[in-house]
């Protein structure tokens, strides 16, 4: 079954409960009367509620509509933002100026409203040691609470220790923070 709605001569009900073009309602009339209507005013007679009992249909201008739904559809798919998450690997014996590194490019990804996967690799005897790694993870959400949240708990997954945070802003809010903030530079 398509998610087209039925038009004209594909309704094949008795009788259907009748919209007129300005969104006045008709009654419940005959299909045949529904028809007639449609033709006389030079337009389409669309099913819009088909589980409705009797149907609803509704005079209208089909192609127009069709050509409206679509421009609907498309500006809701560009305003849409989508989720991104980022991915920082670490090890647990990271030196001091290379875990700020890191942590710098996990602020700029929340900043950004990304998510960001921190996963901690472990070689060898680290292994043994899963409470290094998990410390760190705990030091690093600490470090960027005020910019996000944990949004999954550190878990051993094999060698590598995973944690996801996400941010407290989202995607479109960072955007529009960055865009006034360029926008009062250049003013």
């Amino acid at each position: 079954m398509s998610a087209e709605p039925r038009i004209n001569d594909r309704i094949r009900v008795p009788e259907v409960r009748l919209v007129g073009p300005n969104g006045e309602q008709v009654g419940i009339v005959p299909i045949a009367k529904a028809l007639e209507l449609a033709r006389e005013s030079d337009l389409d007679l669309v099913e819009v509620a088909p589980t409705a009992r009797p149907p609803v249909a509704k005079l209208m201008d089909y192609g127009k509509f069709k050509y409206e739904s679509a421009m609907k559809a498309r500006e809701a798919r560009k305003n849409q933002a989508h989720t991104v998450i980022k991915e920082i690997k670490l090890r647990p014996k990271i030196d001091p100026h290379d875990y700020e590194t890191k942590k710098g490019h996990v602020v700029r990804f929340l900043k950004a409203g990304d998510k960001v996967k921190v996963t901690i690799m472990f070689r060898g005897r680290e292994q043994s040691r899963p409470e290094l790694g998990y410390r760190l993870l705990q030091r690093l959400a600490d470090d960027v609470e005020e910019l996000g949240f944990v949004e999954s708990r550190p878990k051993q997954d094999g060698r590598n220790m995973i944690m996801v945070l996400g941010p407290h802003k989202k995607k479109a809010e960072a955007k529009a923070e960055r865009a006034a903030s360029r926008d009062a530079g250049t003013a």
